[in-house]
């Protein structure tokens, strides 16, 4: 039986599937299955997985019974044989060690999930690009209503049953369901812990659903009333951290000249010291929100390429 069950749901990803799936097979830690779960493509997406699993018996080409990518994520975890479920998106990458990482923690430690470091990248992965932080201690939900530390699905890996035990993603939910998920399984007392090591590269897509902010705004909504069922509610500096935040990805992004203008000012309102907290990120967000109306779009996605 596998030790990892990969869970890689795509839609219409014919352009970047290749380079994904390339990273799984450069794992080093070689007992994994992939599920890939086709989310109603219309693209050669599917022959593409089709060729990948005729030379490798380890990924599986299955069609998602419902519809969105939280249910074809839960659709690909139902069919799981792996102890473990690892999320991988259709257009980001894996290190190769990321499983061999993961498997010798999960065996030494006591978590129910992990996650590590991530970098942006947007053509290819380039040396010395900025990483991620990661906690030293357990995600908590008041960590989980600021700034997401796990970043992307990519990054997360799980207990199975953990995760069914959890109820898996809210199927309604197509942004910030990642954010919702956590912070229920924290909630529910299960232990998420980092690995202190790169172990993806998150790809900048201009035109992606993460690039929906007020959508993803809305999403954190329902992620804060889940938090709220746990007795949680964000403050204010957790509130102008998460704004903070858009108004970083409003410039990497295909985002309107004053949309992180209009997140900045709303999260300077909200707690400016912890807008500002450190001035690296805040006070250059700050700038450069009020720099982007006159910046051109190709030099705001460099500077806030991480």
């Amino acid at each position: 039986m596998p030790r990892f069950s990969v869970i890689l749901p795509f839609h219409n990803s014919a352009e970047t599937l290749p380079a994904t799936l390339a990273s799984l097979s450069a794992q080093s830690f070689t007992n994994w299955e992939a599920i890939c779960v086709d989310d109603a493509s219309t693209d050669e997406s599917a022959e593409i997985i089709a060729r990948h699993a005729a030379a490798d018996s380890r990924f599986r080409l299955v069609q998602n019974t419902g519809a969105g990518p939280s249910d074809a994520r839960n659709y690909g975890a139902s069919l799981a044989r792996g102890d473990y479920l690892s999320f991988c998106d259709a257009d980001d990458l894996w290190t190769p060690d990321r499983l061999s990482d993961l498997d010798r923690t999960f065996a030494a430690g006591a978590a129910e999930a992990l996650y590590g470091r991530i970098a942006f990248f947007t053509d290819a992965p380039a040396p010395g690009a900025t990483q991620s932080a990661v906690r030293d201690q357990p995600l908590t939900v008041l960590d989980l209503l600021g700034e997401n530390p796990v970043c992307t699905l990519s990054n997360l890996t799980l207990q199975k049953a953990a995760f069914h035990s959890a109820g898996g993603f809210d199927r309604r939910m197509v942004h910030n369901e990642d954010l919702e998920f956590l912070i229920r399984f924290a909630g529910l007392g299960y232990r998420i812990d980092a690995v202190d090591r790169l172990h993806v590269w998150y790809r900048t897509n201009p035109s992606g659903l993460s690039s929906n902010l007020d959508a993803m705004r809305a999403g954190r909504e329902q992620a804060i009333a889940c938090a709220r069922r746990f007795g949680f509610e964000p403050t204010p500096a957790q509130n102008a951290i998460y704004l903070r935040y858009l108004a970083r990805r409003a410039l990497r992004v295909s985002a309107g000249r004053f949309e992180a203008l209009q997140f900045t000012r709303a999260g300077l309102s909200c707690d400016a010291s912890a807008f500002l907290h450190p001035l690296r990120r805040g006070g250059m967000t700050t700038l450069a929100a009020l720099a982007a109306p006159v910046l051109p779009r190709s030099l705001r996605q460099t500077l806030f390429s991480s």
